[in-house]
């Protein structure tokens, strides 16, 4: 739907671009802390106030070709926001084009995996497993994106980095012990050049989407989420991966922002993770 906001230098027109930017406000699941609906615009305005001129690749985004779209439509049923982000993102797909899509809660992710391409790695970047069979009675909570997506793809398809929540519920099912994830101490006890070979032997060279969780990242650097654990993955760690990632990503979303809890400082590293995403891949 048409949207007041755009994302910094979202010039080109659809037919144009090659990355398409889309909010989904919606955080009907969430579980501690609301609020994510208002993410899409408020990673929007923080964009802002970012250089066009990204100084660390020499990237100008003006010639980045980005479009935004705006918002889908907000829904209150869970099921109906996950059918539509898979519609919208297979249409994406099927343009030739690269989708962005900022969240909104992690539920929405669970449109991606049954229109990713053929043998492409769904990598999270997490605090949490979210490898709940249901949450509160539901399916298709924020807390069980990755159990639908392993569901749909199987153990050599889906991994995550970060993950240092883990309910007993998830740790005794059968299924996580096939979940292949690294937690947030082996990041930081071994460094993540070192961790990214092991992600490198995961992947043995296949394409990515990237699901960014921000409450993946130490709430010491983002405070403004729906779920902070504190212990987590730096930027500098996050930006290492989508870098070494570079060309291989078809396509990435950032979710779980809540606008407010935050003091802004979220809301612009959501933005500025954005640009690293389409300088990487350009």
């Amino acid at each position: 739907m048409p949207s007041l906001l755009k994302f910094a230098d979202s010039e080109y027109d659809y037919s144009d671009a090659y990355f398409v930017i889309f909010g989904v406000p919606f955080d009907g699941t969430t579980s501690f802390r609301p609020g994510s609906r208002y993410a899409p615009n408020s990673i929007r305005v923080a964009s802002k106030n970012l250089e066009s001129f990204v100084y660390w690749h020499k990237k100008d985004m003006r010639k980045a070709r980005i479009h935004d779209m705006g918002d889908l439509e907000e829904m209150g049923n869970v099921e109906d926001v996950v059918g539509e982000v898979r519609f919208t993102i297979e249409g994406i797909f099927r343009d030739g084009k690269f989708p962005i899509m900022l969240g909104g809660e992690h539920s929405i992710t669970a449109g991606v995996p049954n229109v990713l391409g053929d043998d492409v790695v769904l990598m999270f970047i997490d605090a949490h497993s979210d490898f709940r069979d249901e949450y509160l009675g539901l399916k298709y909570s924020h807390a069980c994106v990755a159990r639908r997506s392993f569901e749909v793809l199987g153990e050599k398809r889906v991994i995550s980095i970060g993950v240092r929540s883990v309910s007993l519920e998830e740790y005794s099912s059968e299924y996580f012990k096939k979940f292949m994830h690294i937690p947030s101490w082996e990041v930081h006890s071994e460094g993540i050049e070192s961790i990214f070979t092991k992600i490198e032997d995961f992947l043995k060279g296949r394409d990515v989407y990237l699901s960014i969780d921000m409450d993946g990242i130490d709430p010491a650097f983002a405070p403004g989420v729906a779920t902070p654990e504190p212990m987590g993955l730096t930027p500098w760690d996050v930006a290492y991966i989508i870098n070494n990632l570079g060309k291989r990503m078809v396509g990435a979303d950032i979710v779980e922002i809540s606008p407010p809890f935050d003091n802004g400082i979220t809301s612009m590293l959501g933005a500025k993770l954005v640009q690293e995403i389409i300088s990487a891949k350009s």
